[in-house]
């Protein structure tokens, strides 16, 4: 008998999905990209994909406000449809509500929804509601639409294509070191008030992520399309190694292009950690990661907020991180967060 928390979240999906194979001409793509793609009609496929999140293993509502947790709800969501260069249009909401929590805490997780939805344009069409006997549950299904030539799943990559990410990477894990840090401080305070001046935008990227849609919109702009993509959830060394398998290729990164905010590079100096470590392995930075052909390099410089951070190869030549002197080149491996490993362990 194999322990699930052996194979991990990829593996028991590989497993379970193992052998199934779509009836129905209508599925274009089903698991093994951030969404499945649906073809009801010609002319414009439906992207569908699903998120949840629990009290517990994903949030702690001692220090995530119940507006900031909504809000974050939709926005992973969202992003997922980005990350197949999709438009989200429509998301349905479950939940499981325990006793502890009143109407006015759910009207606050709900506003967060809303403000989300209002911001990038989607509508709440459905959902449910149950009673659950532990902590809060939140499910959320995304609806969105792409013509069928600009669908990118993760299986596209070629060798000689340029690898880039949007934004900087390692901020969301440092921020929830550091609300970890105040939570730990804070125990048995009665009048305790956290310290987050100068690291406000590290707070910020982990409880109020924001889906790339500009950016998905200036590829568009530049007439680029990229030839696979993913977003940046688990940490990118896992959603690399996604777009290396899935495309068959291997790739090589720079460790001193990996984009860092100044506020990470602090955060990471003063809890004795390995920037770069956290820059590939932290999680829920939400940045789309993306390949495009090196013919695209003169248009990319077009599309601003992303860097050009590597390249991929033939797959022979594996997936590793070449040093910031140049001298080694390190083998990239799957370290961001196993959601089956631990189910009191925190997301990072």
């Amino acid at each position: 008998m194999a322990e699930i928390s052996s194979l991990g979240e990829f593996g028991l999906i590989a497993r379970l999905t193992d052998g199934l194979a779509a009836v129905n001409d209508s599925t274009v793509r089903a698991v093994g990209d951030d969404c499945a793609v649906l073809r009801p009609a010609p002319g414009e496929d439906v992207l569908v994909t699903t998120d949840m999140l629990l009290e517990g293993p994903h949030f702690d509502l001692t220090y995530v406000p119940l507006r900031h947790l909504g809000y974050k709800a939709v926005a992973v969501n969202l992003s997922d449809i980005y990350a197949m260069n999709g438009r989200p249009r429509q998301i349905t909401v479950g939940l499981g509500i325990s006793a502890r929590f009143t109407v006015e805490h759910i009207e606050e997780l709900y506003d967060g929804m809303r403000l989300a939805c209002e911001r990038y344009g989607v509508d709440i069409v459905g959902g449910d509601t149950c009673a659950s006997r532990q902590g809060l549950l939140i499910s959320i299904t995304c609806i969105g639409t792409a013509a069928p030539e600009a669908v990118t799943g993760r299986d596209g990559a070629r060798p000689t294509d340029l690898i880039y990410v949007s934004g900087d990477l390692g901020a969301a894990y440092m921020g929830l070191q550091l609300l970890e840090r105040e939570k730990v401080a804070s125990a048995g305070q009665k009048d305790f008030q956290p310290d987050f001046a100068g690291k406000e935008y590290l707070i910020e990227r982990q409880l109020k992520p924001e889906p790339r849609r500009d950016i998905v919109e200036a590829l568009a702009a530049a007439g680029v399309k990229p030839t696979s993509m993913i977003d940046v959830s688990d940490g990118l060394s896992s959603e690399l190694l996604h777009i290396c398998k899935s495309s068959d290729v291997g790739c090589r990164i720079y460790e001193d292009r990996l984009p860092i905010d100044y506020q990470t590079a602090v955060m990471a100096e003063e809890l004795n950690m390995n920037l770069s470590t956290a820059a590939l392995n932290g999680g829920e930075d939400y940045e789309l990661l993306f390949t495009v052909p090196l013919t695209a390099r003169e248009a990319m410089e077009s599309v601003k907020g992303v860097h050009l951070i590597g390249y991929i190869t033939e797959p022979d030549k594996g997936a590793a991180m070449i040093t910031r002197d140049g001298e080694a080149e390190l083998p990239l491996r799957a370290q961001g967060w196993n959601p089956l490993a631990d189910p009191a362990a925190p997301e990072a």
